[in-house]
């Protein structure tokens, strides 16, 4: 290796591409409403797959997908958005906090990956929407 630096992506990712339109320039420069757009998208379809593959599989426990889809299908598809866009939102006020704080990462424990509020930031705001809708 000889004191350079081994890269696994040595390219941006398919998302530069096509960014065109900043979501929030000021808040977080890198992010694109057409991230969101596709990252919903992958939401929407992980469910649906999701939802299948309990079936294929006999699952004993429902999952939150399948617990939704048997209340309807538009239950499902609103409940798998809603979970998109909060996660958005949740890493959208964490990159504001590090932002007011003048900081580019919340913690030094996983150096360049912005910290550990960046592993878990659109959690934050997801799961407990997501425990509400498991028990509808």
């Amino acid at each position: 290796m000889g004191g350079r630096r081994v890269r696994l992506f040595r390219r941006p990712g398919l998302g530069l591409k096509f960014t065109r339109n900043k979501l929030a320039p000021a808040i977080s420069p890198g992010k694109s409403w057409e991230g969101v757009w596709g990252g919903m998208i992958g939401v929407v379809v992980l469910a649906f797959a999701w939802v299948w593959a309990d079936k294929a599989t006999g699952a004993t426990v429902a999952s939150l997908y399948t617990r939704l889809a048997e209340r309807g299908w538009w239950l499902l598809l609103l409940g798998a958005l809603f979970l998109a866009a909060m996660s958005v939102v949740g890493d959208l006020v964490e990159s504001l906090i590090k932002r007011s704080a003048g900081a580019k990462d919340s913690s030094r424990l996983l150096p360049g990956h912005g910290g550990v509020l960046d592993r878990v930031d659109a959690l934050l705001p997801a799961l407990p929407i997501a425990m509400m809708l498991a028990f509808l």
